[in-house]
């Protein structure tokens, strides 16, 4: 069962969009190529309404999937022979470039259907989903434009998509993102104050409480602060291209966002042990290198419902961690501080853990830990 909840979803769907869902999902049959058994359903479907095979064909047109029907024109009913002639000039320059992955945009109040018909005075594709994760939880979620999102623990993003923008609000949390390359249509990280944008990269963005971390993996974005205003903005006009002269960040580079307006933000250099040693979320696991044991607690608590509060004693304020944690294993870790490292602990309730340190001969000031799987 899938732990990424998905908000405003429709419960039932009307006739078009049915047919639309339908088109979207035989577009992605059609890509790893049809079986002879699902190129007669397809053909049967054809048949059921002369209006599946124009929705099927607009919605290839626009995902840019024109050149993958070619393959199948002679399952096309004769009533739609005029399907080579009419989209030859599209076949002549469409590129197989996009992935078509899921086709959801129209579970929501939000999609905007109008390019199924003929008379509107213009062709926008319109989506909005929203994901989080909870307390504890990761996840995936492939884009229509072959876009990737990984979802950190406790994180909230809407994605909107028009014709000419990509928007990715980071309201909460972290997420990394490989950006599908668009050159058309660049994509935007929307975090606290600022605005992340690039064509075709990819990037880890954390939203903590007065500043935004941002690692780039790969490539290079631009950032910017983003319109005070930007509710009352459309998408398009949020997602504008950002000026070459904006801050730039490459590969193997980090940068601290100020979101209170009293730092000066600083490229700062990582090697890639830092940067596997920060993303490493991504497989379960947190990689501590001599951190404070109350800045690891800090970080190990974003992974579950209990707090941990450290006492006041000295030694206890002077240990350093080092080594590799899975996320949510409480036990495990507890299990360690307290048979090998002199931290013995106690549970306040449910949600609430005080760790000690226990004055022995021959104390430790050093924490190494290795909660294995």
């Amino acid at each position: 069962m899938s732990n990424v909840h998905q908000i405003h979803k429709q419960d039932t769907l009307g006739e078009e969009e049915k047919r639309l869902d339908d088109a979207c999902n035989w577009l992605a049959k059609i890509d790893r190529v049809l079986s002879e058994e699902e190129k007669s359903a397809l053909q049967t479907w054809f048949s059921l309404n002369p209006n599946n095979v124009n929705v099927l064909l607009e919605v290839a047109h626009l995902w840019d999937k024109m050149e993958n029907l070619t393959r199948l024109s002679d399952l096309f009913p004769q009533t739609s022979v005029s399907f080579t002639k009419k989209y030859s000039t599209w076949l002549s320059t469409m590129a197989a470039s996009i992935m078509l992955v899921i086709c959801v945009g129209f579970y929501l109040n939000d999609f905007n259907l109008s390019f199924l018909y003929k008379n509107q005075p213009s062709v926008v594709v319109a989506m909005q989903m929203n994901y989080q994760t909870g307390v504890g939880e990761s996840n995936t979620i492939s884009l229509p434009d072959n876009s990737k999102i990984v979802l950190n623990t406790n994180s909230f993003v809407q994605v909107r998509y028009t014709a000419s923008a990509r928007i990715i609000d980071l309201q909460r949390g972290e997420i990394h993102i490989d950006v599908a390359h668009d050159k058309t249509r660049p994509l935007s990280v929307i975090a606290g104050g600022k605005v992340i944008q690039a064509v075709g990269t990819a990037f880890n963005v954390e939203v903590r409480n007065e500043l935004v971390e941002l690692i780039v993996t790969d490539g290079k974005v631009l950032v910017a602060k983003t319109h005070k205003d930007k509710e009352k903005l459309e998408p398009d006009e949020i997602g504008k291209r950002l000026p070459a002269n904006s801050m730039a960040i490459s590969k193997g580079e980090k940068v601290n966002l100020d979101l209170t307006g009293n730092t000066v933000e600083t490229i700062i250099k990582i090697n890639p042990v830092e940067v596997a040693e920060s993303l490493s979320w991504r497989q379960g696991n947190l990689i501590f290198r001599g951190e404070s044991l109350a800045d690891a607690m800090a970080e190990i608590s974003r992974y579950t419902n209990i707090e941990f509060e450290l006492s006041s004693d000295k030694k206890l304020q002077e240990v350093q961690v080092a080594g590799m944690f899975k996320t949510g294993d409480v036990t495990g870790l507890l299990e360690v501080l307290t048979n090998n490292f002199n931290i013995s602990y106690k549970k306040v309730g449910n949600n609430k853990i005080i760790l000690n340190y226990v004055k022995l001969i021959g104390v430790f000031t050093s924490l190494i830990f290795r909660v294995l799987e």
